[in-house]
């Protein structure tokens, strides 16, 4: 569990990474973004990864890894959003972003510590391409949930969804990582 950890803190560090220099490009046109705009957003870069595990050639040169980087970003985004609402224009600095980006990580962390004692770290024998799929599955989830204005009769919310995103894709990338893929 401990390697887990760190590995989970190293992939984290690379998307923050990211995130930081996004919004010092873009700042945070993120927050005008409806929900089910994040969630197509998830949608296509889902889909863009099953694309190229299942396709010979490829003629962008962006892999799975920064796919799967920005599932964690805009599914944070997505988190961050559900809590503060959209905004009418871009209303967030970057030092709040950064310590509301943190905040939801940190939940995500400490689900999927939760998850790993109580199942085992089973993920670490799964396919990446599986991984995809259960990601793609949970977009279908929270697109229906959308659709049903946000109501479930037995299911968890969109925000469980997310945050099992976010582990998938650290998953996934841990798994690449380890297998050089």
């Amino acid at each position: 569990m401990q390697k887990t950890s760190k590995q989970f803190d190293e992939v984290i560090r690379k998307a923050r990474e990211i995130f930081i220099k996004k919004m010092k490009d873009y700042g945070s046109a993120w927050r005008v973004l409806r929900m089910p705009s994040f969630t197509d957003q998830m949608y296509i870069k889902a889909s863009r990864i099953r694309q190229l595990q299942e396709a010979k050639e490829q003629k962008v040169d962006e892999g799975q890894a920064s796919e799967f980087l920005g599932l964690i970003n805009y599914a944070a985004m997505a988190l961050i959003q559900l809590d503060k609402g959209i905004a009418e224009q871009p209303d967030m600095d970057l030092d709040t972003a950064v310590k509301l980006y943190d905040e939801k990580i940190a939940q995500a962390k400490s689900l999927m510590e939760a998850k790993n004692h109580d199942y085992g770290e089973a993920w670490r024998d799964m396919r990446i391409s599986s991984i995809t799929d259960l990601i793609i599955q949970k977009l279908y989830r929270v697109k229906q949930i959308e659709e049903n204005q946000g109501k479930t009769h037995i299911s968890e919310g969109v925000d469980a969804n997310y945050l099992d995103i976010i582990n998938y894709a650290v998953f996934a990338l841990i798994l690449m990582e380890e297998n050089r893929v």
